[in-house]
């Protein structure tokens, strides 16, 4: 058997690095970064550095990683509720957030619409407590109470 050369051990990477190989799989917020870094061994000081280095090269962009996170969800079937307090807990400003929200151009009442008779049934108008349940659950998927009440044809004031 041939004897095998022994493998050159890889240079330890660099926190840019690591950076960009967290950013090659997906998007992430400069928060979401940072705090990935830190939790890999990074110092706080080198990860906001790296991060810094990346967001002026192009590859981190908050507005570019909101505009991400909004199609995501409003395509797994969350309402506007829920995804501003998503984009909130990663860090970004309320002009971030409108601006995400209004570039993603959904038209949130007939996504509740559609998610409503998916799930409930197209007569969803004849039984009251279907009517209840599918409202509970649009709530609690992140759609206004007005939206809500266009896909149910129900109002909980009654």
């Amino acid at each position: 058997m041939p004897e095998r050369k022994p493998r050159r051990k890889r240079p330890e990477p660099t926190p840019a690095q690591r950076a960009l190989g967290l950013l090659v799989r997906r998007e992430h917020s400069r928060r979401e970064l940072t705090r990935k870094l830190t939790a890999r061994g990074v110092e706080p000081e080198d990860a906001v550095a790296a991060v810094d280095k990346l967001e002026a090269a192009g590859w981190q962009d908050d507005g570019r990683f909101a505009e991400s996170l909004v199609r995501s969800r409003a395509s797994t079937g969350y309402g506007p509720v829920r995804i501003r307090a998503e984009l909130g807990t990663h860090g970004l400003g309320r002009e971030a957030v409108g601006a995400a929200m209004e570039a993603a151009e959904v038209d949130w009442d007939e996504l509740a619409r559609g998610l409503a008779r998916r799930r409930f049934g197209e007569d969803l108008a004849q039984d009251r407590d279907r009517q209840r349940k599918a409202a509970d659950w649009l709530m609690r998927r992140g759609f206004t109470g007005a939206q809500v009440r266009a896909a149910t044809r129900f109002d909980p004031d009654d």
